[in-house]
């Protein structure tokens, strides 16, 4: 592979090169690199019908060279007339270069891809660039974007301000364009990382949520949508939770008390055994030691501290739920809390006249001395 040195007036750039977009600042450097240094990469060139000879790659050298004043430049001359062959290996060289924006690397796949002098697929694409089907999709979807969204994407994952990085802007890809570029600018002035992009784009596409209301949110700064993204999420869960259902209250209070009256009657009614259930119970009572049989008063003293629950002092959180009781409800819950009350005190007040009894009816010998 030869060098040759070859004058500037007889090379001519590549118009049609996807690289188009050179940054200043970055070409100062090189200028001052080449100055100090000299050219170390010479670029690529290819011959035309008229004698001269156009670049494939290496635009920004030539640019800087062209600057500077210098007379003539290092090339490297092929022979490859294919146009496919070249815009390809023109792509490669800039995918290794810094400074091709996604933007330009879209374009370039598009029009692989699209132009009647190439039509290119996705797959052939892939295997010659050595990139997957899916980097290069990604690609073409920024070409979905409005100019004024365009110009602010850069290459890289670092987030600035009034800039987009692919990975902020491809959450949007799919929403509609009245959204999708606002939406973008927004995420761009506001600097807002990659996961906020995503709640704003999953708000956007909720079907449940009404057009005027969407139109609306796009008058919002970026962190007030994000604020908007956390209350509807928390309302939808809420709403999707499911719903106990409330104990219907006894209408007729006359069938109500009846039916207890006849609860209570029943348990009232001795249950006659039958011959052999009798003769099984005397013989598991006969069974039991008599000093371990218990009397009635004692059993209904068992059945008592069975019943009620241990003493502890209701969590604050379940004290303030009381205010969470419908204004209808209310009422029921004052009555509830009375007959609580009065049945605890009725049971107190019956228990201590119990305590005192016994301790009347003990007999002397009982006594301790």
């Amino acid at each position: 592979m030869d060098i040759i040195e070859l004058p500037m007036n007889l090379v001519d750039e590549d118009t049609d090169q996807p690289r188009y977009q050179f940054d200043e600042e970055a070409l100062q450097e090189l200028m001052n690199s080449i100055e100090e240094l000299g050219l170390l990469s010479p670029i690529k060139v290819r011959t035309t019908p008229d004698g001269r000879y156009k670049i494939i790659y290496g635009n920004r050298r030539y640019k800087a060279s062209k600057m500077l004043g210098r007379p003539t430049i290092p090339c490297i001359v092929s022979t490859v007339t294919d146009e496919m062959e070249i815009y390809l290996e023109q792509i490669a060289e800039n995918l290794t270069r810094e400074g091709f924006s996604p933007i330009e690397e879209a374009e370039a796949f598009h029009k692989l891809l699209h132009d009647s002098k190439f039509s290119s697929s996705t797959k052939f694409l892939s295997s010659k660039l050595g990139k997957p089907e899916a980097y290069i999709k990604n690609k073409l979807e920024l070409l979905k974007f409005s100019n004024a969204v365009k110009k602010l994407i850069i290459s890289g994952t670092e987030i600035k301000a009034g800039k987009l990085t692919e990975d902020q802007l491809l959450p949007l890809k799919d929403l509609p364009i009245e959204y999708r570029d606002p939406l973008a600018l927004i995420i761009a002035r506001d600097e807002m990382p990659v996961s906020d992009a995503k709640k704003i784009s999953q708000l956007f596409k909720d079907k449940e949520i009404s057009a005027s209301t969407k139109d609306k949110l796009l008058y919002k700064s970026g962190s007030d949508l994000i604020e908007t993204w956390s209350v509807y999420r928390q309302n939808r869960a809420e709403r999707a939770k499911p719903v106990e259902p409330k104990t219907a209250p006894v209408k007729n209070e006359k069938a109500a008390k009846a039916a207890a009256a006849e609860a209570a009657q029943e348990a009232s009614t001795p249950i006659t055994a039958s011959p052999a259930a009798e003769n099984a119970q005397a013989q598991a009572a006969a069974d039991v030691p008599l000093s371990t049989s218990l009397t009635p008063i004692e059993i209904q003293l068992e059945r008592m501290l069975s019943a009620l629950p241990a003493p502890h002092s209701l969590t604050a959180e379940v004290i303030r739920s009381q205010a969470d009781i419908l204004p209808g409800d209310r009422e029921s819950f004052f009555n509830d809390i009375d007959k609580v009350i009065d049945n605890l005190e009725k049971h107190l007040q019956e228990w201590k006249s119990i305590k005192e009894q016994a301790k009347t009816s003990i007999q002397p010998s009982e006594v301790s001395i």
